[in-house]
C-alpha cells in the first residue's frame, strides 16, 4: 500500500483518449551517470500482448532502459508508466516530484518481472523452490498454491523432470529456463528480458529462445534486448534500434532489419550479421 495519502492520491491510472493505454508508456526518459548521459529523451510505448525488441550497439542505453522500467535504476527525468501508473515518482502536495518509497517501488516492480543475462538462482534451493520463493514472499501465496503454480510454469518451460534439481545440477540453458519460469509465475504485466542468451553456449541458445517464442505466441507482453537478430525478426511485433541514448529507428521486423534506409542502422546490421541492409 502507498505510505501516505499524498502518495496514494498519485497512484492513478492515466488513459489516453481514443483507446486503451499501452502497458508501458515511456516519455522523454533521461538517465545519466555523472557526466555521462546514457538516455537522452527516450519515447516508447509497448501495447498489451506486443513483443518489442530493442537492438543496438554496446553502450547505446538498451539495458539501462530496461532497468529504468523495472526501477532497478532511478531515472533522472521524464516518465515511465506501467499500466497507467507512474512507477518511480509521485507529485507532492507542493507540486514537487518526489521518489516513491521503497515499499511502493517493490510493489510496482513486481508488475515488471525481469530476466537477466546471469541466472541469479539461489544455489541452495531446488528449481521449484527458486520459483516458489517470490510467490510466497511477494505474492503471499500459500505453500501449496505456490508449489502448484511453480510446477505449472516449470512444466511449461520443459523442466518437468528437474523440479528437485539444484542449480549446479542444471545446464546453463536449464537454469535460464528456471529464471524465466520464476519471472512469469509472478504474473507480471510485462516481461523484461535482458540478453538472456548471451551467457549460454551456442547449442543451448535454441531451447531458451523456444520458450520465449512460446510465451509470445500465448500473448505475453514483452520488452526485450537481444543480439540474436534472427530470433528478433521471428518473435517481434516491433523492433527498436537504439543508438547513443536515443531511438534511431523503429518499425516491424522487415522495416527495421530488411528495408531500412537509415545508414547508421544499416552499418550496425552489417556488423551484427542481421538483416539484408
Amino acid at each position: 500500500m502507498p505510505t501516505s495519502e499524498t502518495e496514494a492520491s498519485n497512484v492513478m491510472t492515466l488513459r489516453p483518449k481514443g483507446g486503451p493505454a499501452p502497458v508501458v508508456r515511456i516519455r522523454e526518459l533521461k538517465k545519466s551517470y555523472g557526466s555521462l548521459e546514457v538516455l537522452k529523451g527516450v519515447n516508447l510505448d509497448v501495447n498489451k500482448g506486443e513483443v518489442v525488441t530493442i537492438i543496438g550497439p554496446s553502450g547505446s542505453g538498451k539495458t539501462t532502459l530496461l532497468r529504468c522500467v523495472n526501477l532497478l535504476e532511478r531515472y533522472d527525468a521524464g516518465s515511465v508508466q506501467v499500466d497507467g501508473i507512474e512507477i518511480g515518482y509521485f507529485e507532492s502536495e507542493a507540486g514537487l516530484r518526489k521518489p516513491r518509497s521503497e515499499r511502493q517501488v517493490s510493489k510496482l516492480r513486481a508488475e515488471t518481472a525481469m530476466v537477466f543475462q546471469a541466472f541469479y538462482l539461489f544455489p541452495h534451493l531446488t528449481a521449484i523452490e527458486n520459483v516458489m520463493l517470490g510467490l510466497r514472499r511477494v505474492r503471499g501465496l500459500s505453500k501449496q498454491r505456490a508449489r502448484e503454480d511453480a510446477e505449472h510454469w516449470l512444466v511449461k518451460v520443459g523442466l518437468s523432470d528437474k523440479l528437485k534439481s539444484l542449480p549446479a545440477e542444471l545446464s546453463g540453458g536449464q537454469q535460464q529456463r528456471v529464471g524465466i519460469a520464476r519471472a512469469v509465475a509472478m504474473g507480471p504485466k510485462v516481461l523484461l528480458l535482458d540478453e538472456i542468451t548471451s551467457a549460454l553456449d551456442p547449442e543451448l541458445v535454441g531451447e531458451v529462445l523456444d520458450v520465449v517464442r512460446s510465451l509470445a505466441e500465448e500473448g505475453m507482453t514483452m520488452l526485450m534486448v537481444t543480439h540474436e537478430m534472427t530470433f528478433a525478426r521471428e518473435a517481434s511485433d516491433r523492433i527498436v534500434f537504439m543508438d547513443e541514448g536515443k531511438i534511431g529507428a523503429e518499425g516491424n521486423p522487415d522495416e527495421v532489419l530488411v528495408s531500412t534506409q537509415n545508414e547508421r542502422l544499416r552499418s550496425f546490421l552489417r556488423r551484427a550479421g542481421g538483416g539484408r541492409a
